[in-house]
């Protein structure tokens, strides 16, 4: 579905990523690590086509990105950002149905199934009485719940989450891994979840790519990637690691 092929991505003179690859089948879902600054948000906005590459190839469906159009991206592909720039008077099922355009029609114009769509969403995100509130006037974590309701509403095969769960608690960071884990096992949707909580990735991701210095220093299961070895040089920490004893998914403890 996904294949990225040693890409390198520059900003000026810097070298921000340089030969990564990887692939990302249907269903699967990919936990994107690393320290602050070590490119995952560039590697996500790669993806995406909204950072050129100045080397490599990108391709999804076998078809490089760089022969789609932006309505052709953006049918196959839905990101959901760090919660920014929604705080404007429109109402939550306005923002969540406009997903839908990639599908073509204008606002006023959605069909039956987009209505449908927008509604599914909002309920598996937990905002089925949220319809009619003002964007601006939610919390940060509604924001951000919202705009994950608004990317699976498009029913793009591809998700691309740059720190989801930034703002939210416990219970709906939970739910925000299980609706991706849901919508992957389910419809063969596949998607690269950034997050800073090894413990959610080890419990959701098929696989998990941890990146240094803008190359990738290890990608596989998470048990095989979320190593001692791996942290302390990545992190800088020393970490403990056991098992969860419910899911026996390996858990990290930093060592403080």
């Amino acid at each position: 579905m996904l294949d990225v092929r040693e890409i390198l991505v520059r900003y000026e003179t810097a070298e921000v990523l340089r030969d990564v690859s990887f692939k990302l089948d249907a269903g699967k879902t990919v936990a994107l690590l690393g320290a602050n600054g070590v490119g995952k948000t560039t590697l996500i906005r790669a993806v995406n086509g909204t950072v050129a590459i100045a080397k490599g190839e990108i391709m999804i469906d076998r078809k490089p990105l760089t022969s789609m159009s932006r309505r052709e991206i953006a049918e196959r592909v839905a990101v959901v950002a760090q919660e920014n720039e929604t705080r404007f008077p429109m109402s939550v099922f306005e923002f969540v149905l406009a997903g839908r355009f990639v599908h073509g029609r204008a606002f006023g114009w959605e069909s039956d199934a987009d209505i449908e769509a927008a509604r599914k969403a909002l309920e598996e995100c937990d905002l089925a009485e949220y319809e009619t509130r003002l964007m601006n006037q939610l919390s940060g974590g509604e924001r951000q719940r919202v705009i994950l309701a608004r990317a699976l509403a498009t029913e793009a095969r591809i998700l691309l989450l740059d720190e989801p769960t930034a703002n939210l608690d416990l219970a709906h960071q939970a739910m925000m891994f299980r609706l991706v884990r849901e919508r992957c096992d389910s419809d063969g949707t596949s998607a690269i979840v950034i997050t800073h909580d090894l413990n959610l990735a080890s419990e959701f991701a098929d696989n998990i790519i941890l990146l240094k210095d803008g190359t990738i220093f290890a990608k596989g299961e998470p048990r095989e990637v979320l190593t001692e070895e791996n942290l302390k040089t990545v992190y800088e920490v020393n970490v403990l690691l056991d098992e969860n004893p419910v899911s026996r998914k390996v858990r990290v403890t930093t060592v403080y």
